[in-house]
């Protein structure tokens, strides 16, 4: 049973559980500050909830219908062609200054 659990997992499922793990703790932290701002922003955190949910089932589908090699594999594509982007217009930017 657990190696069958650990065959399962996916780049997109441990980013999606990190994503909930790490929006859930910094919006409860933030929710009992002090601060108005910081209550607020704790809120408004929460809003970006849905984001790793939707990815995290997306991925499960994903894996159910075309198995964890093959959606390994495209998930990594999309990663190296995310951070190509984020590495490009973070180029540009530097640049535009």
């Amino acid at each position: 049973m657990r190696k069958k659990t650990l065959k399962t997992i996916t780049f997109f499922y441990i980013l999606s559980i990190v994503a909930l793990l790490i929006l859930t703790i910094s919006s409860i932290i933030m929710i009992n500050q002090n601060g108005m701002n910081q209550r607020l922003q704790g809120w408004v955190n929460l809003l970006w909830l849905p984001l790793p949910i939707v990815t995290l089932i997306i991925d499960r589908i994903c894996v159910r219908k075309f198995g964890t090699e093959k959606s390994n594999k495209y998930e990594l594509y999309v990663l190296v062609v995310s951070i190509s982007l984020f590495a490009i217009n973070w180029i540009r930017l530097q640049l535009q200054t």
